[in-house]
């Protein structure tokens, strides 16, 4: 019987796994002379400065003009929190965060023709908060034909585009960035989301389009910087925009035929092979979307121990400025106390994360964007929750249960599988996204890698938002030993860890 060859995806993947036997061998000294600059400059352009539309309160008894909700809108999602001195000069912190403090992503914006932005490609300048009009033509035709006529490109002005320049992140994290991208875009398009809440603006996610096509469309270095998401933002101060929920992804090839590739070329290769070519010789249809995309609900162990998660809602204290602010003092955690937090505290954070129709009332979307959450599973460890045995739970999102697997304290096993970081070791709860990446490609093809680790960010940042809001500490960590992982918490070997998050509690000396 003829073995079935791994898709680039699922090579990709068992290659950059870490392992407690070879990871001295990818430890290498940093250069920091090419230390890479996480903003980009253009030497010509028109500069609209939103720092001017800045409102430190948002009111929302008042309808904000259309440079107030641009300005929130980009400084919510990606814009600059804070700075830090350091040896090489101010080390700037954003409002998403990213891998390393690496920044990865670039952000722009394409615009049909609005009062404020004639037609044209921006450049959003973080550094600044400005927008860089580089390019004054009439481009929307082409990027409806790019993103394979997206029903939401249709009745909108405004299309956010998200780039990644590859050797930002590569530059530490070598060919194993490439999950670091995704997850650090899964992180902004979160922001995105919810900042659009308080910005009268509904994001529609289009993670299926013509790559080479966007990529021209944006005037991109395809060698350094490549498109990999885009948001079609519908203006819900327009009563002519359509609300339907439309599908976000679509499928690219499966590449099983390929050659020995070195190390240091197999992010770019992946990419590459992930490609939708425009030559496809059936043009996708769109359909919409009806309900949330969960998982079908596979772990239902017998006789395991189920806790409900079903919880009172966090009121983000009756209006939306308090979201806003919280987005805006998010910060990862460094150290925790490794006291333990109450489970009313963790119930919270999942209900905000994974029940999003329970925001509704609030003005939060019913149904946000993600590429496919049926792909997702959330398993959690659990070392210091009062009111709740310690061991290893798999979550439920529909059943809203937790579902007991394993029963011990992993403290220490938690600090060896996330690489000795004490987060790891201290944390009072570290959940763990993960999913069957063969399922997953035999559905999306390669494509699918960007998709799994764009959603486990989405996820990962709805939850910083919520353990911030309740006065908790949170962590992502996106190094972890993969496969030991699984057989550690006793999470299926099918199931691929995409992204780990840490919750706990920390010092009110320091918060």
């Amino acid at each position: 019987m003829t073995e079935v060859k791994q898709s680039i995806a699922q090579h990709y993947h068992e290659r950059t796994k870490y392992d407690p036997e070879t990871i001295g061998s990818k430890n290498r000294q940093l250069d920091w002379e090419k230390q890479p600059i996480p903003f980009k400059e253009y030497k010509v352009g028109t500069t609209i400065d939103l720092k001017p539309y800045l409102q430190e309160q948002i009111n929302q008894e008042k309808d904000l003009g259309e440079g107030e909700r641009l300005s929130n809108l980009f400084l919510c999602s990606y814009g600059l929190t804070g700075k830090v001195p350091t040896m090489m000069g101010n080390h700037y912190l954003r409002a998403a965060p990213s891998a390393g403090g690496l920044y990865p992503a670039e952000v722009y914006l394409i615009s049909r023709g609005t009062p404020l932005l004639p037609a044209g490609l921006y450049n959003y300048q973080a550094k600044t908060h400005s927008l860089l009009r580089f390019w004054d033509n009439r481009i929307w035709p082409e990027l409806q034909d790019a993103c394979f006529w997206h029903p939401a490109l249709e009745s909108t002005k405004l299309a956010i585009a998200i780039t990644t320049i590859f050797y930002r992140s590569a530059w530490r994290y070598e060919d194993r960035a490439y999950r670091r991208i995704f997850l650090d875009t899964g992180h902004l398009l979160g922001n995105i989301e919810l900042a659009s809440a308080f910005t009268n603006y509904r994001p529609h996610l289009i993670g299926g389009f013509t790559d080479e096509a966007v990529n021209q469309i944006l005037y991109l270095d395809t060698q350094e910087e490549q498109a990999i998401a885009i948001v079609a933002l519908a203006d819900l101060l327009d009563i002519e925009q359509n609300l339907s929920q439309w599908e976000s992804a679509l499928p690219s090839n499966t590449q099983t035929d390929y050659p020995m590739i070195p190390d240091g070329e197999l992010l770019k290769h992946l990419h590459q092979a992930a490609h939708i070519n425009s030559n496809s010789p059936k043009v996708p249809t769109w359909k919409t979307r009806e309900t949330p995309e969960y998982s079908e609900d596979k772990y239902n162990f017998p006789f395991c121990t189920k806790v409900s998660t079903v919880t009172p809602s966090i009121s983000w204290r009756k209006d939306l400025g308090a979201l806003r602010k919280t987005i805006l003092k998010r910060r990862s955690t460094r150290e925790y106390t490794g006291e333990p937090i109450a489970l009313k505290e963790l119930l919270a954070v999942l209900d905000f994360t994974y029940q999003p129709h329970h925001y509704i009332n609030q003005g939060l979307d019913r149904n946000p964007d993600y590429f496919d959450l049926s792909l997702i599973e959330t398993f959690i460890a659990v070392s210091g929750v009062d009111g709740l045995e310690e061991g290893c739970y798999y979550y439920a999102p529909v059943a809203q249960e937790l579902r007991q697997i394993r029963f011990k304290n992993f403290r220490q096993e938690l600090h060896f599988l996330c690489l000795g970081q004490e987060l790891g070791r201290d944390a009072a709860v570290v959940l763990f996204h993960t999913a069957d990446l063969k399922k997953a490609v035999a559905k999306y093809g390669d494509r699918v890698y960007r998709y799994l680790h764009a959603d486990a960010g989405h996820l990962g940042q709805r939850l910083n938002l919520a353990a911030i809001y309740l006065d908790l500490g949170v962590s992502g960590i996106g190094g972890f030993f993969d496969d030991r992982v699984n057989e550690v918490l006793g999470i299926p070997l099918d199931e691929a860890v995409l992204y780990i998050s840490t919750l706990g509690a920390i010092s009110t000396i320091n918060n």
